[in-house]
């Protein structure tokens, strides 16, 4: 058959039903031949038509682009203003200092935004290196990026798939797709059409897709889909498709900015328009609104958020999360839901033999991963299997009826190759020290029949080249046979019931299986399936001889039954308490997952995130029926997602997003990818995450440990009481800076401050307080209070009255000793230094001795210990020394327009100075009594 050209219609082809088309068709289509392949020329002209089997990257943002995004805000606007009108004035220190401000805090952003887009780049690094393919009717191997539609590729164990394939030939084929649909353990595939063309991606057994990996089998199949239109390119293109939106910080700060900008504008027009009718001069009141213009704009208020976040980092990298971009770190404080992927977050993702059923008896097994430790425990009490060779038998059947294989080393620990059910069976013998490689010495493989999809079982033949004692061997009577065999089958539990006629007992005596052990072991696998564990059956029988004939006819015939082992992906222990304390502190989590409803819901319970009364779990099937209103409404009340596509996890984030909810996504996929980047942050697992989860991520868990994103939670609430206690530090200096100014004129005073003094004040003495401030480890109820609104101001009703009160008593005391200058020591001139002084020095060092009161938004500046933060007692010192060089240095004298102060001047400074701590810490008491009174009011 001569192959035909393909569509250019790109939706349509991604659209096609192809699980659901029989395989003939699908090559019909397709225009290919299953015996032949392409053509040579066919295969070059489709590659031209449909472009290299790669992923396509977004164009990176260019410099100019991430400098606006810096400058782009109106704080930054005010500064500039502030530049320019410096430098129109003559007036170049002040400008040149308020530039280099704008160009710090710009530098830090673009750093950190350069490593922001790198996402698709590590996409394109899951295709395979090269593909088998059949073409001319000869298997070439050709690089992946030239395979295309229509091509007939040949898939073994270890191969990444290179595109998705339409299988048209399946032997025992298993993938692993974990990284694609969240499914935790391989999925067996099959060359059959599917009924339905609605089908998930997780239930598409014909298909198998780019980027997922072959663990087991062989087989063939006709790519469908190359590049952008399979399945990892449409999740490539949703993560063009998102669109970040500012952060709840970012928001905040520009809305503080406005507001900031409005109000400056607004008291520097009245000033002027007050001046100009007592007849002032034009120009002088002009300088005069400048100088309320400085002292208006927190000039280091952007550089100093920049740097408290990049310590904010630091600090979360101590707790294990790695933050990609700065504004993340505040939040991730401010999540009200964290939408959880299961396998490899909740989980281990680690398959696990938990339990072991022989004879009647449900025994236990401990342990974690592929560790080789665990406890054996019955009704929970220890179990002692030197008395009990049945479970020996099923442990042992299940390691030498295995191809896997555990690597260890030193550096990565314990590597699994193979299929990861195989490996648990081994991990649980050897926890019954049963060393495999002993083991398959005295019992090698001689023979076997592979696992088959349709048999649903897989035998091995071993010889019983040197049988252990009887009190050790795990074989009934093997030990007096040497020289014969030992036919070991596993499978599924009513297959391989079918094929006994006797069973092992607990205690080593093999007895005839009669109808009412048959019902009893079919309940005790309904019991462990409704457990949500994967059930396993093992028998075995002794032969003398290997059959002539290798068939399973001849083979798997009278055999003893003997077990039944119970494996699943257990949850991480840490998870139950991590959950337990998101939950004190208002934090929801739901879990979203391409695993089956009931292996969902049984995690769930196990780890306390739902309970029998609230246990419902939505698939993806009813998803897809459900409105974008309905899931709104639905997610209100399930906590528990199953068989979900990446499609269906963006929705449910865009749903808890649309409700309000402030939406931490984890995760570790492929799969996950495009909810990363959809929700407010993403957090990727850095262990077991995909190179795609952990570019497209806000924050990276460099342990993979649920209970370090509790531990960044708490941190990001902390980083966020910094920011707004700096706020609220730095304003309230900005405003009394404002009044003091504002009052002066409107009393017929000179203005007690020059505008070099307010800019030394705004960038250095306050400034190196409020980076203290960012370091502050928080207060001690942080994780009890509920997450904040996600339209909460920074500066909220409580801020206000702190900085109107603050403002006030700044004011009073600055004013205070200005007026006390100019009367008692007057000096001659337009400008009184002294009394211009003194109103500097009251101003600068109440500033210093209020920032210790700023520590704590509620709690007393002694409580925790009044010199703890080491950072402040640095940043004071430094300031204060900066202070004094400025008033006793005379060459700074005359820059500052400062003098020297007497030991009488002093006297009136610096009880002065001390006001706005006082007035501070009574406010402070008020606040905590008026919050004891609501506390006690509500518990009542």
């Amino acid at each position: 058959m001569a192959p035909t050209s393909l569509p250019v219609n790109r939706q349509a082809q991604i659209e096609e039903p192809w699980h659901k088309l029989g395989r003939t068709e699908v090559a019909e289509r397709l225009g290919t031949s299953r015996e032949q392949g392409l053509s040579s020329a066919e295969a070059q002209a489709r590659l031209e038509k449909y472009g290299p089997n790669r992923l396509e990257e977004a164009p990176p943002k260019k410099f100019i682009t991430l400098l606006w995004e810096q400058l782009n805000n109106f704080v930054v606007y005010l500064l500039f203003a502030a530049v320019i009108i410096s430098a129109i004035l003559g007036e170049w220190v002040e400008a040149g200092a308020v530039m280099a401000i704008v160009v710090l805090n710009a530098g830090f952003g673009i750093v950190q935004e350069r490593r922001a887009e790198q996402a698709l780049a590590a996409l394109r690094q899951l295709a395979s290196p090269e593909a088998h393919v059949l073409r001319d009717g000869r298997r070439v191997d050709v690089p992946s990026y030239e395979v295309v539609p229509g091509d007939v590729v040949f898939l073994e164990a270890g191969n990444y798939i290179p595109a998705d394939v339409r299988l048209i030939e399946a032997v025992n084929l298993r993938v692993e797709e974990a990284a694609l649909t969240g499914e935790s353990v391989p999925v067996e595939k099959s060359a059959g059409r599917l009924e339905k063309a609605d089908v998930g991606l997780g239930d598409r057994v014909n298909t198998t897709f780019m980027g997922t990996l072959v663990s087991y089998g062989r087989g063939s199949g006709i790519v469908v889909n190359t590049g952008m239109r399979t399945q990892v390119g449409l999740i490539a293109e949703m993560l063009q498709s998102v669109h970040h939106e500012p952060t709840p910080l970012q928001r905040r700060l520009e809305e503080l900015g406005r507001w900031l900008g409005w109000a400056a504008l607004a008291i520097c027009a009245l000033v002027f328009a007050v001046g100009i009718l007592r007849g002032q001069e034009a120009l002088h009141m002009f300088e005069v609104a400048v100088t309320l213009a400085i002292a208006a704009v927190p000039e280091g208020l952007p550089a100093v958020v920049t740097i408290s976040l990049a310590l904010g980092m630091r600090e979360m990298i101590k707790r294990n999360a790695l933050i990609r971009r700065l504004s993340s770190v505040e939040t991730l404080g401010s999540a009200t839901v964290i939408g959880s992927d299961k396998t490899g977050t909740l989980t281990q993702n680690a398959m696990t033999v938990t339990s072991v059923w022989v004879d009647g008896r449900r025994v236990e097994i401990s342990g974690t991963g592929y560790q080789p430790q665990g406890e054996f425990t019955l009704d929970g009490k220890s179990f002692d299997l030197g008395k009990h060779h049945g479970v020996f038998s099923a442990l042992w059947l299940g390691a030498l009826n295995n191809d896997a294989i555990l690597e260890s080393s030193a550096e990565s620990g314990t590597r699994v190759v193979g299929d990861p059910t195989e490996a648990a069976m081994l991990v649980a013998a050897a926890k019954a020290d049963a060393a495999y490689g002993e083991l398959t010495r005295r019992y090698p493989r001689v023979q076997e029949i592979p696992f088959d999809s349709d048999r649903k079982r897989m035998t091995t033949i071993h010889q019983v080249a040197d049988p252990l004692t009887a009190d050790l061997s795990p074989f009934h009577e093997a030990h007096e046979h040497k020289g014969w065999h030992v036919v070991a089958v596993k499978g599924a539990p009513d297959v391989v019931l079918e094929l006994c006629k006797q069973y092992q007992t607990i205690d080593d005596v093999v007895a005839p299986l009669n109808d009412n052990m048959r019902t009893r072991i079919l309940e005790a696998n309904d019991q462990m399936a409704q457990d949500a564990l994967r059930v396993i059956a093992v028998a075995y029988r002794i032969s003398k001889d290997v059959p002539d004939k290798l068939t399973p006819e001849h083979v798997e015939q009278d055999l003893v039954f003997v077990g039944l082992l119970g494996m699943i992906d257990p949850p991480r222990p840490e998870v139950k308490d991590a959950l337990a304390k998101a939950r004190s502190a208002g934090i929801r989590t739901v879990m979203i997952t391409g695993d089956y409803p009931q292996t969902a819901r049984a995690i769930a319970l196990q780890i306390g995130l739902v309970d029998e009364a609230n246990s419902k779990v939505i698939p993806g099937a009813e998803l897809n029926e459900m409105t974008d209103e309905q899931l709104r409404e639905e997610i209100k009340r399930t906590s528990v997602f199953a068989r979900v596509s990446p499609e269906h996890k963006v929705r449910i984030v865009q749903a808890l997003r649309a409700n309000g909810n402030v939406v931490a996504m984890t995760g570790d996929g492929v799969n996950d990818a495009p909810a990363l980047k959809q929700a407010d942050i993403g957090v990727a697992m850095g262990i077991t995450g995909t190179d795609v989860a952990k570019e497209t991520a806000d924050m990276v868990l460099t342990d993979d440990n649920y209970s370090s994103i509790v531990s960044a939670v708490e941190q990001g609430r902390v980083i966020y009481s910094n920011i707004r206690k700096f706020v609220f530090f730095l304003l309230s200096c900005n405003t009394a800076e404002i009044m003091i100014i504002f009052t002066a004129i409107m009393m017929g005073l000179p203005s007690p401050l020059a505008p070099i003094q307010l800019l030394w004040l705004n960038l250095l003495t306050d400034g190196a307080p409020a980076l203290a401030l960012g370091t502050e480890k928080g207060d001690p109820d942080i994780m009890k209070l509920p997450p904040r609104r996600k339209d909460e101001p920074i500066i909220d009703g409580e801020m206000r009255i702190g900085i109107g009160i603050q403002t006030v008593v700044k004011t009073a005391a600055t004013l205070t000793a200005y007026v006390l200058g100019l009367q008692l020591f007057p000096t001659s001139g337009a400008e009184n230094l002294t009394a211009s002084t003194m109103a500097f020095m009251t101003l600068g060092l109440s500033e210093l001795v209020r920032a210790y009161t700023a520590r704590s938004e509620h709690y007393s500046m002694f409580h925790g210990g009044l010199f703890s933060n080491k950072n402040m007692n640095v940043a004071v010192m430094i300031s204060t020394v900066l202070l004094l060089v400025v008033v006793f240095f005379p060459p700074f004298q005359g820059v500052f327009d400062t003098t020297s102060l007497t030991w009488l001047q002093w006297e009136i400074v610096l009880p002065l100075s001390v006001l706005p701590a006082v007035a501070a810490e009574i406010t402070k008491w008020f606040i905590r009594r008026g919050l004891e009174r609501k506390s006690a009011a509500a518990a009542a």
